[in-house]
This record gives C-alpha cells, structure tokens and sequence, in this order.
C-alpha cells in the first residue's frame, strides 16, 4: 500500500510541476493534495492498528497544509527548470546518476534519479525515478514513471 501511496504522490507532483499554468489558487489546491497524499503516506508508516488510522489523519492533515506553502510558492521559472531537468534526465542520464535543478531567482530546487528503462506492451520506452522538491527550506520527495512521447519529450505516468 505504501508504494501505491508513493507512486501516487510523485505522480501528482510531477504532474502539477510541470504544468505550466502559474495561477496561485490552483498551485495551492494541487499542493494541498500532494501534502495531503504525502502525509498520509508517512502517517501510515509510523502507526499500527487503531493508531495507525490517527497518525494517517494527523498526517494527512499536516501534509495538506504543507503541500499547500509548497504549491503557493513555486512558479513559472521554477516549473520549466523542472521540466527542463525531467525531460534531459531521462533522456540522457544514466540510472542512479541525480541530476539537480536550481532557480537562483526564487531559491527553489529540486532532483532526478533514473531507473533503468523498460519498453511497455505497447512498446514505449518508460523509466522510473525519484524526485525531491525543496521549497522555503523544505523537502519533499516522490517516485514515479514518465514514458517517451513521439515527440520526444517525457510524460509523468503516475
């Protein structure tokens, strides 16, 4: 369950950062989700039985107000520094290797790291990675998987 969690929580990150669309009520709505994901996520790992459920709700909680700060505060340069780094990372960056972006404007950054590549059923070329994002001196980190468009460029799966 957690990596579902996981994987869910990269692929909305990744999916909304992005995008290049910079209003600040939907970068705070989409934040929220993703904290509320995230926080779950840890909540889930920390407690067990009928605890388990209050530490997923504290954290769900918590995440959302984090989630949203984060949403709040990235923008359009920071967003095509992470598209920019996505697309060349997993075009061109062996697996392992991390590559990092950085606005020097806003403060913001953030990481790739590839996996190895995979063809899907339909034989498109498909790579998992991890991604942090660090805001305001906070990190947040996901995994997901993008797959090759015909155009080349890479699109976040999940």
């Amino acid at each position: 369950m957690n990596r579902s969690l996981s994987a869910l929580m990269s692929g909305i990150m990744a999916i909304t950062l992005v995008a290049c669309d910079s209003e600040a009520g939907q970068k705070q709505q989409v934040g929220t989700l993703l904290g509320a994901v995230g926080g779950a996520l840890a909540g889930s790992a920390i407690g067990d039985g009928k605890g388990q459920m209050a530490a997923i709700a504290v954290g769900t909680l918590l995440g959302a107000g984090i989630g949203q700060e984060v949403g709040r505060s990235l923008d359009r340069a920071d967003q095509l520094a992470m598209q920019q780094t996505m697309n060349s990372t997993l075009e061109r960056a062996p697996s392992g290797q991390t590559s990092t972006w950085r606005n020097p404007d806003s403060g913001n950054s953030g990481t790739y790291t590839p996996q190895p590549a995979f063809q899907t059923a339909s034989n498109q070329t498909c790579r998992e990675f991890q991604q942090t994002i660090t805001v305001g001196g906070k990190q947040q980190s996901g995994y997901g998987t993008a797959c090759r468009q015909p155009d080349g460029s890479w699109r976040v799966q999940n």
